[in-house]
């Protein structure tokens, strides 16, 4: 999404001039490309997928809608595994309309995510619950806190159901250092962006360049090493103005930011 101006062909043929090594992909580039086809593709090019985003939505009170997230985060699982993922990230769903639950919206999550769990398993996908910033827990995740998403991981085994670090979620809560060091080997994807403001219109596609705002990058990325995080580290921007620009120039500034204020 980083670079959502290019096509997949055109996204993995860079990565490949410029080392980059993977590639997070989410499900609608990859539905409208066609998933065997896409996984070919990357492939091919000797790249790694490293997460697929995403799943989840898992609020929902009632049953038939209920069921179609279920059914809808069966088949991410399935297209995850397609891919040779083994991580689905999953942005847990907002509150329903006129429900103010907050606690019982999270208890449908961990309700949801038992009948999930062992089919991803059983499809070797693991599924990483990433909390996203208070100002979304309205409409989009009412996960907000890397601890809230910890609490709700823990219920299952370690190898089934962890949590999605990202900084431009959690770099203003001062006990999310400490739930890094507790998260541990729940910790399935590490992901970077920026914060920056003004926010623009809407709020979602506020996301900064690296180096441009004011997250610790380097000292969040040191923070996942000393909790034992050894996988893909992933950047992942919305930003409208970003997203205007030559998608091969953005992502050659992109890794080059990488090195030069996480690496």
């Amino acid at each position: 999404m980083t670079v959502k101006q290019l096509g997949l062909p055109e996204l993995t043929e860079a990565c490949v001039r410029l080392g980059v090594p993977g590639v997070g992909l989410w499900r609608e580039p990859v539905r409208a490309y066609g998933v065997e086809a896409a996984a070919k593709l990357v492939r091919d090019a000797g790249l790694a997928v490293t997460t697929l985003c995403r799943g989840g939505f898992l609020t929902a009170v009632d049953p038939a809608r209920r069921a179609e997230a279920l059914a809808d985060n069966r088949a991410a699982v399935d297209e995850a595994a397609a891919l040779g993922t083994d991580t689905l990230v999953l942005v847990s769903g907002g509150l329903p309309e006129g429900d103010k639950d907050l606690h019982g919206a999270r208890e449908r999550i961990a309700d949801a995510l038992g009948e999930l769990a062992p089919y991803g398993a059983e499809h070797g996908v693991r599924l990483a619950i990433e909390p996203l910033h208070p100002m979304f827990a309205s409409d989009r995740c009412v996960v907000s806190t890397l601890d809230q998403a910890l609490d709700l991981a823990e219920r299952f085994p370690a190898d089934q159901v962890g949590v999605a670090v990202d900084t431009y979620h959690i770099w203003w809560d001062d006990r999310a250092p400490a739930a890094v060091a507790r998260a541990a080997e729940r910790i399935f994807t590490f992901q970077l962006a920026d914060w920056t403001t003004p926010l623009p219109a809407g709020v979602l596609n506020g996301r900064g360049q690296l180096g441009d705002g004011a997250v610790d990058l380097r000292a969040w990325r040191e923070r996942v090493d000393a909790a034992g995080y050894s996988g893909p580290i992933e950047v992942e921007l919305f930003n409208d103005d970003l997203w205007q620009r030559d998608g091969v120039e953005l992502l050659t500034e992109t890794a080059e930011r990488y090195v030069r204020h996480a690496l």
